[in-house]
């Protein structure tokens, strides 16, 4: 089953987990200290908030998998979109242990394909992070521009 993640960067995390607990009609599944996390079934979405993010606002969104063999059809995908992949590979993020690809958009959004194995009881796994910012990776310009860009010769 592929799941739509979103990850909003908020400065309040008591105002928005109570917003989106009204909007939802449902608790987080997680909560932390800087961080909240709805597994929705209606519609399916892993939708996450956190102090830690990049900007406010949208900061990341993503396809969520169950199993290996969904991720690897994603990121098959990706290559035949001809979108340059960062393999992450196995990290811990947002309090979980997953096993992530990151791309840009054509417009510049980060977007994660991932699958989760377990949780995790550090935010990252940078030894003594406290302050963070969300796991987006720093991800190099060229990233946002096709790859097919400058092989299609002017197409």
């Amino acid at each position: 089953m592929k799941r739509f993640h979103i990850h909003i960067g908020v400065d309040s995390l008591d105002e928005a987990i109570r917003f989106y607990s009204s909007l939802f009609g449902a608790v987080p599944v997680k909560t932390k200290p800087d961080y909240a996390k709805w597994m929705l079934d209606d519609p399916c979405v892993n939708f996450a908030i956190s102090t830690r993010a990049n900007k406010k606002g949208v900061d990341h969104l993503g396809i969520q998998v169950e199993e290996e063999s969904e991720l690897n059809e994603l990121r098959s995908r990706l290559e035949r979109a001809d979108m340059t992949v960062l393999e992450e590979g196995a990290t811990t993020c947002c309090y979980a242990r997953s096993d992530k690809s990151w791309v840009q958009d054509p417009a510049g959004i980060p977007w994660e394909t991932y699958r989760t194995m377990e949780d995790a009881h550090l935010f990252s796994e940078s030894a003594g992070d406290t302050d963070g910012a969300c796991c987006v990776p720093d991800m190099p310009a060229q990233l946002i521009s096709l790859k097919s860009s400058s092989s299609k010769g002017g197409r």
